[in-house]
């Protein structure tokens, strides 16, 4: 068992509101925000990189722990819009960090890679100390390629979370984790090598709608708790009608899921992540649960079950 010491995050400084957007689109600010539940989102800088934003994100939470590059035993970075093919972004991030030769692993999950990330360090922490898990995305340079496709363009945002998992201690225990995978849906939602992001919507929110509630109900099963019992859900920014009937699907208020995706937008594998370290930097956590999910390309999804626990 692993425990939570800290989150961190970045955000870009450049907002593109859905007026902005729409311009482009040929479509009207209320139709997006309908659509998807976002009113704007952030784009990196012209030079601001997967890795670039990652250093940022590791920075603000290694701070925010108190803690040092140095402290940190493994690295593992999760990204689907790296600028590389090879090597990815891990070893960079690990070398402008200051880490040292620690082994520095590379997810190329999308969506659901913050928290494929947050499972293996939770099995590694134990081996390694202290895992830095960051997930960083530039989707700005995927959703607004030429030609643009409206479904696509509104949705995205860039930004990158991060997040430290020890073996020795911290606010907060991983008591139960659930993932999967199901390579028969993985046409419906792909980026090929210089093309364009592929997305069959129809499949995506269908499969992502039955498939989040399951994830979380079998983790919260296992335990032995109700989702009625849980502190708040801290889940993939996908969409905001999404998020609404993964609620509903669970029985609980749709304001139990924290949600910024209306400011922020899907940020990819890195919205969990940033989710988490907006929340958690406006509260400590309670004696209840927190349960964290996600889902995304592949198809892969699943849940963590945090409790608040001595090490």
């Amino acid at each position: 068992m692993a425990f939570l010491q800290a989150f961190g995050a970045y955000l870009p400084a450049r907002k593109v509101s859905n007026q902005e957007l729409g311009q482009r689109l040929e479509c009207t600010p209320e139709w997006i925000l309908g659509a998807c539940g976002i009113a704007e989102r952030r784009f990196a800088a012209e030079g601001e990189g997967v890795a670039e934003m990652a250093v940022a994100a590791a920075r603000d939470c290694l701070s925010r722990a108190g803690m040092q590059a140095s402290d940190v035993g493994m690295l593992v970075v999760s990204s689907g819009s790296a600028e590389h093919r090879f090597p990815g972004p891990a070893s960079s991030v690990a070398d402008r960090l200051g880490c040292g030769q620690i082994p520095a692993w590379d997810l190329p999950v999308a969506s659901a890679g913050g928290l494929f990330a947050l499972v293996l360090a939770n099995g590694l922490a134990a081996r390694y100390g202290t895992v830095l898990v960051v997930a960083a995305e530039k989707m700005s340079a995927v959703s607004m390629r030429e030609p643009l496709d409206r479904n696509v363009a509104i949705l995205f945002g860039d930004g990158a979370g991060a997040c430290l998992v020890s073996g020795r201690g911290g606010f907060g225990a991983i008591t139960g984790e659930a993932i999967h995978s199901d390579g028969g849906f993985a046409g419906d939602l792909r980026l090929t090598c210089g093309g364009a992001l592929e997305m069959n919507g129809r499949s995506v929110i269908l499969q992502a709608g039955r498939k989040l509630p399951a994830g979380i109900a079998e983790v919260l099963g296992r335990a032995g708790i109700a989702a009625a019992d849980v502190e708040v859900f801290l889940v993939h920014q996908a969409n905001k009608n999404l998020i609404d009937r993964v609620a509903q699907s669970l029985g609980v208020p749709a304001e139990r899921f924290y949600c910024n995706i209306q400011r922020v937008g899907n940020t990819s594998s890195a919205s969990m992540l940033i989710a988490a370290a907006e929340y958690f930097a406006a509260q400590a956590m309670t004696a209840k649960p927190v349960v964290f999910a996600a889902f995304g390309a592949g198809f892969h999804w699943g849940a963590v079950l945090v409790e608040r626990r001595e090490a």
